[in-house]
């Protein structure tokens, strides 16, 4: 499919929503905790806030072995042009606050693919005071709390949350999300999806910063063909200087 930019961004009339990869782990993450008896996990929501496409990808967590979905709807786009991360973790955090108090672990993606900024769960943590563990490569149980390893540009190191709750990002290295199959899919479908508007939250919502203008990268110019390597070479050496 060929990606289509306009003055407000990327064109996404027809083209069908998936799951980030990131967020996918976090959910495989979550619904292996809930299999882990030790864990001692009674419940696991999926929570997306977006316009009621999200839906399709709410069923895909049911799919998964989430055991309800919690759909956040605002005609917002959850990107770095109209909803920011700012806004998502104020939303999550009035959540976990009024509709979910007894929630006591959020599992999320380290970042979405739109917009790469990576700061949800860092914001969530600081606005609701819990300890974070981002970048996941491996969560162990660890008595009433957690051993996490995460990823560095240097490697990796332990971090050990001592109590919940906490806030997790998950990494691409932590597991490989499971193939979701026919059956799973019909029982997803029985499962409930409460749906409550991010307006009625009463909260600022506004972008902290401001895009000013989209464009599509100049298009490549037309290559040669050569018809031998000693043609290349002279080419490179005298037309594109890259070679001495």
């Amino acid at each position: 499919m060929k990606v289509r930019v306009g003055s407000n961004g990327v064109q996404l009339k027809n083209v069908k929503m998936s799951m980030c990869p990131f967020s996918e782990i976090s959910v495989e993450e979550s619904v292996k905790l809930k299999e882990n008896k030790e864990a001692k996990v009674s419940e696991v929501i999926a929570l997306s806030i977006g316009p009621k496409q999200c839906t399709e990808t709410l069923r895909q967590a049911l799919a998964m072995g989430c055991d309800r979905g919690l759909h956040i709807t605002t005609d917002k786009r959850g990107d770095y042009m109209e909803l920011q991360s700012d806004g998502v973790a104020k939303i999550f955090e009035k959540v976990l606050r009024d509709m979910e108090p007894d929630v006591d672990l959020v599992l999320v993606g380290k970042q979405a693919i739109d917009s790469d900024c990576g700061q949800v769960g860092p914001m969530l943590a600081g606005k609701m005071g819990w300890p974070q563990a981002t970048f996941a490569a491996n969560i162990d149980l660890d008595g009433d709390g957690l051993k996490v390893e995460r990823e560095t540009d240097a490697g990796t190191e332990f971090l050990k949350i001592p109590k919940l709750p906490a806030v997790i990002s998950c990494d691409l290295r932590l597991n490989e999300p499971r193939y979701v199959t026919l059956p799973n899919i019909m029982k997803a479908k029985k499962k409930k999806i409460a749906t409550v508007a991010a307006d009625s939250f009463d909260i600022d919502l506004e972008p902290k910063n401001k895009v000013l203008e989209v464009f599509e990268p100049a298009a490549r110019k037309e290559g040669v063909l050569v018809d031998d390597v000693n043609a290349l070479l002279d080419k490179l050496k005298n037309e594109a200087g890259v070679i001495q």
